[in-house]
């Protein structure tokens, strides 16, 4: 009697350390998902005057196994008003702003943490952060972006923020040919939430 209350004891300790060992591989996160809004709009240029605002979501998706990410957003432009002045109010249509749409995505681009690269914010952003950076694909309203046939361009990501909000501000750097559309001046956007779907189901 005492032997197999022994058995049965031991059998109960291996299937609760079972079961606690594969809570903790559950709890255990596989990928950071970052999801945001680009809001801005391109430096503006005097001769003739013309300036794009540039608006839409973007997702980051970081594995924790390998230092790579991938990075997608889907962005409206279209000519903002100093693009017409004198009379800016006289010309609201679609046509006349050149209103188009780009899908920007970065695959298995580099990770790093040193935000010194970075553009810097005002007021300054002062946590650890993210810096994505690699070779970009852009469309022009569903077909490869005019700029893409010149060559490749690359796309800087960095995502930074503060004591309060660890991630909270993103801005996009263009270098090669896609700054001829976006310019060299980082475009700006905000850190809608953070998505560990290991750790929290299905949370958005």
């Amino acid at each position: 009697m005492k032997s197999n209350a022994f058995r049965c004891l031991i059998r109960a300790i291996m299937v609760l350390a079972l079961a606690a060992g594969t809570a903790g591989l559950a709890q255990t996160p596989k990928q950071l998902e970052l999801h945001g809004v680009i809001n801005d709009y391109t430096p503006a240029t005097l001769t003739p005057p013309s300036q794009w605002e540039i608006r839409g979501p973007w997702t980051l998706t970081l594995p924790r196994e390998h230092g790579t990410a991938d990075f997608s957003a889907a962005v409206t432009m279209e000519l903002s008003d100093i693009s017409f002045l004198p009379n800016p109010l006289n010309v609201n249509t679609a046509t006349a702003r050149t209103q188009h749409t780009h899908h920007i995505t970065m695959t298995n681009a580099m990770v790093s943490e040193d935000t010194s690269v970075c553009p810097p914010n005002n007021p300054a952003t002062t946590s650890a952060g993210l810096v994505i950076t690699g070779p970009v694909s852009i469309t022009g309203n569903g077909n490869p972006a005019p700029f893409e046939a010149k060559g490749p361009s690359t796309l800087q990501v960095c995502i930074t923020g503060g004591a309060q909000v660890q991630y909270s501000n993103v801005t996009l750097t263009f270098t090669g040919p896609a700054t001829g559309h976006f310019s060299t001046q980082a475009i700006h956007g905000v850190v809608r939430n953070d998505h560990k779907p290991d750790e929290d189901g299905d949370r958005h």
